[in-house]
């Protein structure tokens, strides 16, 4: 189903709105939405830019052009599952929601070391957080994904979280109204 904005709509929204409305899709990176907003064409957006999935395609198009720092910076930016911020509250709303979302909060003390130990093991190989858009999965589903996905090498596990970057945005997209 197309999710078609109704209240938040990106053609009638003036720059510091829209950026204020879409800057959070992707976790501490507002600059993405400044980008978006960039890539107007001289009038503005059109109509058929109103949805999440329009949206979402022009916030590849700006993560496509960057170039790897921009994008190991954008991945540095995601907090760990079960992390620290977590644990101190720290988290934006939507990581907040996600991962309550996936019961995480709720990790039995076996579960929760080993979700530090992968989250430490993960940066130390990848120099970058284990990310995993986790919106429909339980936290023992999230484990087992995350103690295969270790065993990837660097581009293939670089891919992967940029698209789980992606899919992250997508729901958070379809979550404005």
């Amino acid at each position: 189903m197309i999710h078609k904005y109704q209240h938040n709509i990106p053609s009638r929204l003036a720059k510091n709105d829209f950026v204020a409305v879409f800057g959070g899709v992707y976790e501490h990176s507002a600059w993405m939405a400044e980008d978006v907003w960039e890539m107007r064409p001289g009038s503005g957006f059109t109509s058929d830019w109103d949805t999440a999935d329009a949206l979402l395609a022009d916030f590849r198009a700006v993560l496509d052009r960057a170039g790897d720092d921009a994008k190991r910076t954008l991945l540095c930016a995601h907090p760990d599952l079960a992390g620290k911020l977590a644990i101190a509250d720290k988290l934006t709303s939507e990581s907040s929601a996600e991962q309550a979302s996936a019961d995480l909060g709720n990790c039995t003390p076996e579960e929760f070391d080993a979700f530090q130990t992968l989250n430490k093991s993960y940066k130390k190989k990848f120099g970058f957080p284990f990310i995993l858009a986790v919106r429909g999965y339980h936290r023992t589903e999230i484990l087992e994904i995350f103690r295969q996905r270790i065993n990837n090498n660097r581009e293939t596990e670089f891919r992967i979280a940029l698209e789980q970057v992606h899919r992250i945005a997508l729901l958070r997209l379809e979550d404005i109204t």
